[in-house]
């Protein structure tokens, strides 16, 4: 597998790893089975990691997870790396242990990235998980992701922690059923390089800099991304429909997709009407998998993919344009 066309597309669809099952994660305060082991040993040991160590030997940090103290590390099992796919097109990339021994240096280089974004610098049991929601962090490669402890449990990013404090000698092990993405750019960016969003972006250029500069703006701030088929589906054929359309009628639109704060979808609950940057409120309903529903839209939209973290915000995929 040829690593740097998968990785610099570092910021694209996860659709498959996407999960709005707001449930709590197994907490295991007593878990003694790695006193005797540092967080490498553990995940070596474990064959529930066999993805992750490959990952962790291949980027080189098997002696940093092994000698670093009172380090956390929210730790993806195999079924976290099965669900990443990077590119939108529906196959794993990262599902097997040839497939990470392959990478080459570039594809290294942002694996070691992704795999830093997972630790912190010190020692954090899940009862001193930050209350929040959404209480900043930074991780051991600078970036910045997002806890929350609550009555549902422990979530970074929006992401479930499934089976907390996993005692280590040098720390300990959350385990999370998603791989962390850290963010690589703003809204705009990271719409920007995904080719399932060109609609969407040649819709913010058509409506003036007045929608580009909010996108960019330091946030926090949530958007509900309707993909390309969602615009086709809602009458603009192709983008030149889109650049031919009436910026003023455009506008409002867009300002309907988003939200002046942070929501992760562990945030999401059942019949919540979060207020739009243009005044209005959308409909929020987690049964049957979650939706989120326009004022003048006949039936709700599917949130199809989760928690895309960006610098100034998250980006929730959709498969309908929102309407005010």
């Amino acid at each position: 597998m040829k690593s740097s066309p998968l990785f610099s597309r570092i910021l694209l669809l996860c659709v498959s790893a996407s999960s709005l099952a707001i449930t709590g994660c197994d907490k295991d305060d007593d878990d003694d089975n790695g006193m005797q082991m540092n967080v490498t040993q553990i995940v070596v040991n474990d064959p529930q990691f066999s993805l992750l160590e490959a990952a962790v030997t291949k980027a080189g940090l098997a002696n940093t997870l092994a000698t670093t103290a009172n380090i956390t590390v929210f730790a993806p099992d195999n079924d976290a790396f099965r669900k990443l796919d990077l590119n939108g097109d529906g196959v794993a990339d990262l599902d097997t242990e040839a497939k990470i021994m392959a990478l080459d240096n570039s594809g290294v280089a942002l694996l070691t990235s992704v795999l830093q974004y997972h630790v912190l610098g010190s020692k954090v049991t899940s009862g001193n998980v930050p209350a929040g929601p959404n209480a900043e962090i930074t991780t051991l490669g600078g970036k910045k992701a997002f806890a929350t402890r609550n009555s549902a449990g422990v979530f970074i990013n929006g992401v479930k922690v499934k089976k907390a404090d996993v005692n280590a000698t040098n720390g300990v092990i959350h385990v999370t059923d998603r791989v962390l993405l850290p963010p690589a750019g703003n809204i705009v960016e990271t719409a920007a390089a995904n080719p399932n969003f060109t609609f969407l972006v040649a819709a913010a250029q058509r409506a003036g800099t007045d929608i580009v500069n909010a996108l960019t703006a330091a946030g926090p701030l949530t958007v509900f991304a309707p993909t390309n088929q969602a615009f086709i589906d809602a009458g603009f054929p192709t983008i030149a429909a889109i650049q031919a359309a009436d910026p003023n009628a455009l506008k409002p639109i867009l300002l309907y997709h988003v939200i002046g704060a942070r929501v992760f979808s562990s945030d999401l609950t059942e019949g919540a009407q979060p207020v739009t940057a243009g005044g209005g409120k959308l409909t929020i309903t987690l049964a049957g998998g979650a939706k989120v529903k326009g004022n003048g839209n006949a039936q709700a939209s599917g949130i199809v993919a989760t928690d895309i973290v960006t610098s100034n915000g998250v980006i929730h995929v959709i498969d309908k344009v929102l309407l005010p």
